[in-house]
């Protein structure tokens, strides 16, 4: 009888070759400089300056009721947990220059103005990573409702966006990779 051990390997190494171990985390380049900017803070700054707070809490004596050492240690949890957040997503990044695509389509990094059909009003967003959205700023994420029914789609089409307020319908006016 033919050993087929290594026939087993090759039908798992055939099914699973194309998942993907880690998955990529898009973001322009913008945004990489930004959670690179806030990873340097929080592991220069806050980390060492967090550190000499428990230091100080801890000199004051029983630490069941000191209120600054357990303040201190909630802090110190937030902020290893935000570094290790940003080392991950900034290991998987996968930066995308908006100014080297192009077409009539809405993809990732395009800036898309768009009217609102019910008041007419007009806005202009950019579809960046999930970590540097920021609404205020026109600024929304790819994986934002309005993002998702707008990528695929080009100048002139209608779009309808379920929100937590309610339907809203889109035209979109123009999109450009700037």
């Amino acid at each position: 009888m033919p050993d087929r051990s290594g026939l087993c390997w090759g039908i798992y190494f055939t099914i699973f070759k194309e998942v993907p171990m880690v998955d990529k985390v898009p973001m322009t380049q913008n945004g990489y400089d930004k959670l690179n900017e806030e990873l340097k803070t929080l592991k220069f700054k806050d980390r060492p300056e967090i550190v000499a707070a428990i230091e100080e809490a801890r000199s004051h004596g029983d630490l069941s009721e000191n209120a600054e050492y357990q303040t201190a240690r909630e802090k110190q949890s937030f902020i290893e947990g935000r570094i290790q957040e940003l080392e991950g997503a900034i290991s998987r990044a996968q930066v995308i220059d908006p100014k080297t695509l192009s077409g009539d389509s809405v993809l990732f990094g395009a800036t898309v103005q768009v009217q609102d059909l019910d008041t007419d009003q007009k806005q202009t967003y950019q579809i960046v990573g999930q970590y540097e959205a920021n609404l205020e700023k026109g600024l929304i994420s790819f994986i934002s409702p309005l993002a998702k029914a707008l990528i695929g789609k080009s100048k002139g089409d209608l779009v309808d966006v379920s929100t937590p307020k309610g339907d809203k319908s889109y035209e979109i006016l123009s999109v450009d990779f700037v």
